[in-house]
């Protein structure tokens, strides 16, 4: 994205990674620039080059943004469901649920319980069924085939339409938010304070993704709940995104202040917050100098798969240890999200925190950091790096 050292990009590049100068300019890339020309960093004022994020408004930029995010949250969506599940698990979401004898026979029972090879059989009515021990939850593997086997290998994908209907308008949202608010603040602070100026990025990220967050929240609350629970019924499809939300708002229907109760649409958005804004604070302060880092090793020689290497390597590690840093924040949000609504409108971030540190200690607070990391890293990366490479295939087109 923009922010990278220029000079140092190869020329295929460098177009696409001008920084975007609000005021009408851009840094000239390299290969625009004559030699006779005074160079962006020795000119007393911006050089009226053709650079890609001058030329990308808003919409080419959140358009770059959603396809990142389209492609990622199918990638790494199993990875978002054994979290998930894990996490629920830790809160008291039952993953088994005992028949009821006089309602169903034991066809019925057979198709839901339906065993690991590993798992130690009882009977009922003369047929082996699984004791409830064995549909817990040990680990991301054990999740991936516990799924496949009970539920479906699809469900491995379970709550995707809202993980894409989430992605796409967040990162639309939130990247090009990025871009330009650091771009502001890179220019502000350079003048006033260049001390600040590399608490640009921290600064940018932690702004954007609250706006993103906030815009949001309620695809974000369908998407976990989605995930979270398991439909017992045989041959009974879960509810979709919409019908999730209406269930949430269910329980308040009988109260008058119907404006107040769409608040419920909201509940964890303070968590969420508590998560996402670290997150982007620690991700964008690391990714930044690491990938100036990579592409500087790169140099004018290197090719495009060089430099989207970089982007995905310095995104990769970002994410992962940003992923792993505020895992106790995600699981409070998940926590949250999947309670009862009148008691999760009650309860607050710090009291489901001290529930969650009273009931499981550390291990507890990073209750599925192992698949949260996992799909972190990725994620980002490939986020990172979709976008330059969209930005770069727009300019092209732009240019052409």
């Amino acid at each position: 994205m923009a922010g990278c050292s220029r000079g140092s990009l190869p020329t295929w590049m460098t177009a696409a990674a001008s920084r975007v100068d609000l005021t009408g300019g851009a840094a000239s890339p390299p290969h625009l620039v004559s030699s006779s020309s005074p160079s962006p960093s020795s000119s007393s004022g911006p050089a009226p080059a053709a650079g890609a994020d001058q030329e990308l408004g808003m919409f080419e930029r959140a358009l770059s943004a959603a396809g990142a995010a389209f492609v990622s949250a199918i990638i790494v969506n199993p990875l978002d469901v054994a979290k998930t599940r894990l996490q629920a698990q830790a809160a008291g979401v039952l993953y088994h649920q005992p028949p009821q004898m006089a309602a169903l026979g034991p066809d019925a029972i057979l198709s839901e319980f339906k065993c690991s090879p590993s798992c130690t059989r009882g009977l009922i009515l003369g047929e082996p069924v699984c004791p409830p021990d064995c549909f817990q939850y040990k680990g991301t593997l054990d999740v991936f085939l516990k799924v496949v086997r009970q539920e479906g290998f699809g469900r491995l994908w379970r709550g995707t339409n809202a993980g894409l209907a989430l992605a796409v308008p967040t990162v639309g949202i939130y990247l090009p938010c990025y871009d330009i608010f650091r771009n502001w603040i890179e220019d502000f602070t350079r003048s006033n304070a260049p001390g600040l100026t590399p608490y640009a990025p921290l600064v940018a990220g932690s702004v954007a993704r609250s706006l993103a967050c906030i815009a949001c929240s309620p695809i974000e609350l369908a998407r976990t709940r989605m995930q979270a629970y398991k439909e017992f019924r045989p041959g009974v499809k879960p509810p979709g995104m919409y019908k999730t939300l209406v269930g949430v708002l269910s329980p308040l229907a009988s109260s008058s202040q119907n404006v107040q109760n769409y608040r419920a649409l909201w509940t964890g958005v303070g968590a969420q917050l508590a998560r996402d804004v670290p997150f982007s604070g620690i991700c964008w302060s690391t990714l930044e100098p690491i990938r100036r880092k990579l592409l500087g090793l790169v140099g004018e020689g290197g090719n495009a798969a060089s430099v989207l290497g970089a982007n995905f390597a310095a995104g990769f590690v970002a994410g992962s240890l940003a992923a792993g840093a505020t895992c106790p924040l995600d699981v409070a949000k998940t926590r949250r999200q999947i309670e009862d609504t009148e008691k999760a409108m009650r309860m607050t971030t710090r009291q489901t925190l001290t529930e969650i540190w009273r009931s499981g200690g550390v291990k507890g607070l990073f209750t599925g950091v192992g698949p949260r990391v996992a799909r972190a890293g990725p994620s980002v990366g490939i986020v990172v790096s979709f976008y330059e490479v969209v930005k770069y295939a727009l300019h092209q087109r732009q240019t052409s």
